[in-house]
C-alpha cells in the first residue's frame, strides 16, 4: 500500500468535504502517494487500466455500502487492492473488515499490517452484493427513501403510502428454498461463505409495517424482524413479471426466473481486523 487512488461519495452517510480533508492529511501522514481521486457519482468511476496508468496500487473508498458496491464492481478485474472507510450509514462491509475503528485509524493499520482477504457475494445475473440483496413487495419504500436522502420531501406522502400499499399486497414467491413461507413481504439474502442465509419477513399488521418502513427511511434495512430464516445455495425468482430488487441497497429490476446464487471474490479488500 503505497499509491492511492481515492474514492468519495459527497452524498453518502459521513463522506464530508472536511473529513475527506482530514483523510488527504493522513494520507499525506504516512508517506502514501495520493495518485488519482474519484467523486462518485458525478465523476466516473476509475477503470482498472485508468489504475495502473496512475501507478496506483490501492483504491481506498470512503463512502457507503451502494456505492462501494458499485466500485467494487467495476474493478472485480483489476489485480491492484481495494481499502474500504466506513463513510455511510451503516458501514456494514468496512464493520466486517474493520470493526467499529474509524477511517484515520483504518488507513493506519491497513498501511502498517493490512491482510488481504476474499469476500462472499450475492449474485443474480451481472449484478452482485456484498452486503445483501432484498426482495419483495418492501423494496417499493426505497422510493422514500431515496427522497428522505436528497432532502426533496415534496412527493414524500405519496411514496410513503405507495410503499405501505405495496407491503401489504401478495408477497413474492421464491424457487428452490424449501421451509420458506411464499409471499413474503420481504426477503432478505445475505452471502455467505458456502450458502445464502435466507430470511423471510411476513409485516401484515400496521404495527409491523410502520417499523418495516422506518427501518428503511434511517437506512437501517437489514435490522428487520426475520420471522423464517433457511440456507439454500440457489435460487429463482418464481414471479411472472419483473421484480424489483435491492443490491446492497440499490434498486435493480430482475427478470422472472432469474437465478441467484452464491459466489466470492479475488484476494483483494484490506483487512485489518484479527481473523477469529
Amino acid at each position: 500500500m503505497k499509491s492511492i487512488w481515492f474514492i468519495t461519495n459527497p452524498a453518502s452517510g459521513s463522506a464530508t468535504g472536511a473529513k475527506v480533508d482530514a483523510l488527504v492529511a493522513v494520507f499525506e501522514e504516512r508517506g502514501l502517494a495520493l495518485v488519482g481521486r474519484t467523486a462518485f457519482p458525478k465523476d466516473d468511476l476509475p477503470t482498472g487500466d485508468a489504475l495502473d496508468a496512475a501507478g496506483a496500487d490501492t483504491v481506498v473508498l470512503f463512502a457507503g455500502d451502494g456505492t462501494i458496491n458499485a466500485a467494487v464492481c467495476a474493478l472485480a478485474k483489476w489485480d491492484g487492492a481495494i481499502l474500504i472507510l466506513p463513510g455511510g450509514t451503516m458501514n456494514l462491509l468496512a464493520k466486517e473488515l474493520h470493526g467499529a475503528a474509524d477511517p484515520a485509524t483504518i488507513i493506519h493499520a491497513a498501511h502498517e499490517r493490512g491482510e488481504i482477504v476474499s469476500l462472499p457475494f450475492v449474485e443474480a445475473g451481472r449484478h452482485r452484493a456484498l452486503v445483501g440483496l432484498i426482495l419483495g413487495p418492501a423494496t417499493s419504500w426505497v422510493h422514500a427513501r431515496e427522497l428522505v436522502r436528497s432532502g426533496k420531501l415534496r412527493g414524500l406522502v405519496r411514496a410513503l403510502r405507495h410503499g405501505i400499499r405495496r407491503t401489504f399486497s401478495r408477497g413474492i414467491r421464491l424457487e428452490g428454498v424449501p421451509g420458506l413461507e411464499h409471499h413474503a413481504q420481504a426477503v432478505f439474502v445475505r452471502p455467505g461463505k458456502e450458502r445464502l442465509d435466507i430470511a423471510a419477513v411476513d409485516a401484515r399488521d400496521f404495527r409491523s409495517i410502520a417499523a418495516l418502513g422506518w427501518e428503511w427511511l434511517t437506512g437501517d434495512w437489514v435490522a428487520a424482524r426475520a420471522v423464517t430464516q433457511v440456507f439454500a445455495e440457489r435460487f429463482r425468482i418464481g414471479s411472472r413479471k419483473p421484480v424489483l430488487a435491492l443490491f446492497d441497497g440499490e434498486p435493480v429490476m430482475l427478470d422472472p426466473a432469474t437465478e441467484i446464487c452464491g459466489g466470492e471474490t479475488r484476494k483483494m479488500f484490506v483487512r485489518t481486523l484479527k481473523a477469529g
